[in-house]
């Protein structure tokens, strides 16, 4: 107990000093905490977005020509069709499974008094694999609806409670019954789809046009970049040749491919992380340097009232003991005060820049989620600051214990 009240007594006559110190401490601890919050909060949203889709499928879009070819002018407008779905399931049925299309329309739906405007997306069974549709009633599209053409809708929970309807009721699209299947879990931050069979999606809104909608389905031995640009380039050049387009005109048909993107995002997330590391360990390498600085400073200007010490019988170990002892004590508490508001301020980040969202077209995409840091880091850098901390007035410590009283007297 006395051994503290006189290193808070050495504080309070040295406020500017220990001020600098407990500076330096919390501000390399608390950057290093929000730099890896920021990060995190970059990378959890785009692996959220990531998990929607399933890695080893395509979407197949129809572009427009960039490139003349066969007296054929650029800018020509290409539709995928139905021929185009089965050269993809005959054609490449080494790598290809489950061949599906989509086809996109806007309808008002209403049950009573209740009514909302909405795209249905006419789809084929495998959609939900694809896409991880996640069910909360009732079932989703399946091969019979598709075969037989039956109006059905898959509605989410946001907008089946608008309509006030449940598994099994017939809602209006347009003029026509259709009946309520399913109810999925739409994105909090989504903008809701309403699914129905590709056959009567396609045969009410779609008769009159070739226009197939985009093709979608999934793959396998597809294991490497290279064996993905390979089947891209083959597919593709296949496709273009159909629609009379260029072979290697790759704006003809636009190729959505799930596995290179998570790739290409994994590379993307491992330089954020490395470079988030390197910048947080050299802002929390920052404060070690200016404790280090500012306990040599506080051991010279000390070295007068040591030399008075040991002239009246302090021991070594004593001297030594109080330095390492005041260190401790100050990169603790104000280790512990930076670690707090670093996690404050990524708290506050979560509740302000976690909620927004931008508007992609297809999806509202959460550009922000969850910037925190794991308590285990955070205690971490606190220790490694500690002991750096500690070290840093090892040092000048041992020095100081050494001198002889006769010279630390002499010391101005």
């Amino acid at each position: 107990m006395e051994l503290l009240n006189e290193i808070w007594q050495t504080a309070r006559r040295n406020k500017l000093r220990t001020t600098l110190t407990g500076f330096a401490v919390a501000w390399g601890i608390f950057m290093l905490i929000v730099l890896l919050g920021a990060g995190n909060g970059l990378i959890n949203a785009n692996l959220k977005q990531s998990s929607r889709f399933l890695s080893s499928s395509m979407v197949v879009f129809g572009g427009w020509t960039s490139k003349p070819y066969q007296g054929l002018k650029e800018g020509r407008d290409i539709r995928l069709h139905k021929t185009d779905m089965e050269i993809t399931e005959k054609e490449f049925a080494k790598n290809v499974d489950q061949v599906g299309a989509q086809y996109n329309t806007s309808a008002v739906i209403s049950l009573g008094q209740q009514y909302l405007s909405s795209s249905i997306s006419g789809v084929y069974p495998n959609h939900t694999k694809i896409n991880k549709v996640e069910l909360l009633h009732g079932r989703f599209i399946n091969d019979i609806d598709v075969r037989e053409s039956r109006k059905v809708l898959v509605l989410g929970n946001k907008q089946a409670k608008e309509l006030k309807c449940r598994i099994g009721d017939f809602v209006n699209v347009g003029s026509l019954a259709f009946k309520v299947v399913g109810i999925y879990k739409e994105q909090e931050n989504g903008r809701g789809e309403i699914f129905s069979s590709y056959s009567a999606i396609k045969r009410i809104f779609g008769a009159h046009t070739d226009d197939a909608g985009r093709i979608e389905f999934t793959f396998h031995g597809l294991n490497t970049e290279k064996a993905n640009e390979d089947f891209e380039k083959d597919y593709r050049r296949r496709l273009n040749a159909e629609h009379q387009a260029h072979p290697e005109d790759e704006d003809a048909v636009w190729l959505w491919n799930r596995f290179t993107q998570n790739l290409q995002m994994e590379q993307g997330i491992g330089i954020i992380r490395t470079a988030l590391w390197i910048v947080g360990l050299f802002t929390l390498l920052s404060g070690i340097v200016g404790v280090s600085n500012i306990m040599l400073i506080t051991v010279k200007e000390r070295t007068h009232e040591f030399g008075i010490r040991k002239a009246i019988g302090a021991k070594p170990w004593s001297i030594l003991r109080l330095i390492i002892v005041e260190s401790v004590i100050i990169t603790t508490i104000f280790g512990y005060i930076g670690m707090l508001l670093g996690i404050f301020a990524n708290e506050y980040m979560d509740a302000t820049i976690g909620h927004e969202t931008i508007d992609t077209g297809l999806f509202k995409a959460t550009m922000f989620l969850d910037p925190t840091v794991g308590l285990d880091v955070c205690i971490e850098a606190t220790m490694v600051m500690i002991i750096a901390g500690t070290i840093a007035g090892l040092i000048p410590a041992f020095k100081a214990s050494r001198i002889l009283p006769i010279e630390a007297l002499r010391a101005e």
